[in-house]
């Protein structure tokens, strides 16, 4: 999913994803530990997409922030 995509979601919905994709991240170090994993690079994409998920949430709070000091 593209950052502008992931923009127009509520919070609410970036919220839920970013569970499911911590959710997953642990499945596949699981996976990892036991053989399973083929696909190593699966482990990078999804610690990015959770950085991307928490950066936007992060943004929209010192926007609600800088939006209450004025």
């Amino acid at each position: 999913m593209k950052t502008s995509e992931i923009r127009l979601l509520s919070t609410e919905e970036i919220k839920t994803k970013l569970a499911d994709t911590r959710n997953e991240l642990m499945n596949f170090r699981f996976q990892l530990v036991t053989g399973q994993l083929t696909d190593t690079s699966r482990l990078k994409t999804t610690r990015r997409q959770i950085a991307l998920y928490e950066t936007i949430l992060r943004e929209r709070e010192q926007g609600k922030k800088l939006e209450g000091a004025k």
